[in-house]
């Protein structure tokens, strides 16, 4: 499964959490987050972000 992660890099714009159709991507101690057990891995997120590498995605562990 695909897992996403918001790094350093983000400007804080909004634009990924404006279009996650899961609501995954919340505002968290003044910076955006995603949320790991909302997220569906879609990658959504990655083609409405406006900066290269401010969402990264990771291998995830097999449960």
């Amino acid at each position: 499964m695909k897992v996403y992660v918001i790094t350093k890099k983000c400007c804080q714009c909004g634009s990924c959490a404006a279009f996650c159709e899961n609501k995954a991507i919340e505002w968290l101690d003044h910076e955006y987050a995603i949320v790991q057990e909302l997220c569906d891995g879609c990658g959504t997120c990655l083609e409405y972000c406006p900066i290269d590498d401010a969402i990264e995605e990771k291998v995830s562990e097999p449960a």
